[in-house]
């Protein structure tokens, strides 16, 4: 199999190092290229190799922006990226630009550690209309990242009043406190200028979370849930009634001390009122979408009471409710998708693997290997992924150690092979070219960075610096 060296090949050394890609340059991969480098016992050497031109993955494109002391994770993982074992090569598409068996054939090994990009849907009527969003769509676009459907998205913001999140994590929470936030909260941030301009246009009155379940079932976490209090111009509003669980719920509540922390929080906003002139942010739970209303566009959402069974599911109880939306926002979990050339479980969205080891046909695949989303599924936040990618690297140890990994024959460079093949990676001093132009760019409206949001400027960006 092409890139799977021969047993007699000797075991890898400071002239000859294991070559590594880690197919994606967000925390996973770069958690993973840090703990290759960090240990002593087989020298290697990584490509950190991404589609986009940017580092960093969602930490750069799904962080909400207005989180900067999140968004500064960026700066622990940039130091990742100067250790001289390490390259960044961005601006490379796997299967496009290479195909996954060519570029096998440059490496000893390859870690998959490119997430889980696409949305999963609520598989209901009118889902399809305009101002049904995806909030990887709403994400892609207010974070600036170059693969946004732009035009779809303002089209779905315009004139908006009333906004329906349908999902009870961290990222839904994120889009309602964005879409309930003032122009001059949102100012500071790194937000492309277009997208500052369109939601200071939004004239958004309510925004409702949407939950199928209990809030002792919900996954957001504590810290999410307490920011959506201190909005300047937004009122959290919730229903006592719906903060009141069942037996089960209130016995999962106590021994889960972030249900038990969310849950007090709740009940503290219990007695808060309307006020005239601001955003009404609501907390709904025990509801599920039945339908999307509308025929140009969405008006409304119909939805149904729940109760939550014995097993923590929600079981619908006939009793129906139309709550008024022009912007629906689903965001009910992420799906890893298939790099041409790669096994992706259609049901998990998840490359088969044992404890990182990529399996083809239930067999373990030499010199492949996963982390982060795409090898366990959407769920943690940042930090989660170091563990992780830890667990990965030490797999691909062992297999060293084992010797059914070690060191192929001699190959080109990936960069240069790239090259001839026609392809523009982008490389790390290309990428401090773009932090560069960023920073030069929010300089002129005072802030700290202003995210470049096209392909072709992040792009102009490093030409630019290279014919300086």
């Amino acid at each position: 199999m092409p890139g799977v060296p021969a047993a007699a090949s000797p075991p890898p050394s400071a002239e000859r190092p294991l070559r590594i890609a880690v197919i994606g340059a967000g925390p996973a991969g770069i958690y993973a290229a840090d703990a290759l480098t960090r240990q002593d016992d087989v020298p290697v050497a990584v490509d950190l190799v991404d589609r986009l031109p940017t580092p960093f993955g969602l930490v750069r494109h799904g962080i909400a922006p207005d989180h900067p002391k999140m968004r500064a994770i960026r700066d622990t993982l940039h130091r990742f990226l100067d250790h001289p074992l390490v390259r960044f090569v961005g601006n490379v598409d796997v299967g496009v630009d290479i195909p996954l068996d060519e570029l096998r054939r440059h490496v000893d090994a390859v870690i998959y550690t490119y997430g889980a990009s696409l949305d999963r849907q609520l598989d209901i009527e009118g889902e399809q209309l305009p101002g049904s969003l995806a909030a990887t769509d709403l994400v892609a676009w207010y974070t600036g990242h170059p693969d946004c459907d732009r035009a779809r998205v303002e089209a779905a913001l315009a004139g908006v009043r009333s906004a329906v999140v349908i999902g009870v994590g961290n990222v839904a929470l994120d889009v309602a406190r964005v879409l309930s936030r003032t122009s001059e909260e949102l100012e500071p941030t790194d937000m492309p200028q277009h997208v500052l301009d369109v939601l200071a246009a939004a004239p958004v009155e309510e925004v409702t979370v949407l939950g199928r379940r209990g809030p002792a079932q919900a996954t957001f976490t504590t810290q999410e849930l307490r920011e959506l209090d201190g909005l300047a111009d937004a009122t959290v509003l919730v229903d006592p009634a719906e903060l009141e669980l069942d037996p089960l719920s209130e016995e999962h509540a106590a021994g889960d001390r972030n249900v038990s922390r969310n849950l007090a929080v709740l009940r503290g906003w219990a007695d808060h009122t309307a006020a005239p002139g601001r955003v009404r942010l609501r907390l709904r739970f025990f509801r599920r979408p039945v339908r999307l209303l509308g025929t140009d566009r969405v008006t409304g959402i119909e939805v149904e009471r729940t109760a939550v069974d014995g097993d923590g599911r929600a079981m619908g109880t006939g009793e129906l409710e139309v709550l008024p939306a022009d912007l629906v926002v689903r965001s009910v979990g992420y799906r890893g998708v298939p790099l041409p050339g790669l096994p992706v479980d259609e049901r998990s969205g998840t490359v088969p693997n044992d404890t990182g080891r990529v399996l083809r046909e239930g067999k373990v695949s030499p010199g492949e290997y996963v982390a982060g989303w795409i090898k366990r599924g959407p769920s943690g936040v940042v930090g989660h992924n170091k563990h992780d990618a830890r667990e990965t690297v030490a797999a691909l140890l062992a297999d060293v150690a084992e010797g059914t990994l070690r060191v192929g024959g001699p190959v080109g460079d990936l960069v240069d092979e790239l090259v001839a093949r026609g392809a523009e990676p982008v490389l790390l001093e290309d990428w401090r070219a773009i932090d560069a132009a960023e920073a030069a760019l929010g300089a002129t409206r005072g802030r700290a960075r202003t995210t470049l949001h096209e392909r072709e400027a992040l792009m102009a960006a490093v030409r630019a610096a290279a014919d300086r």
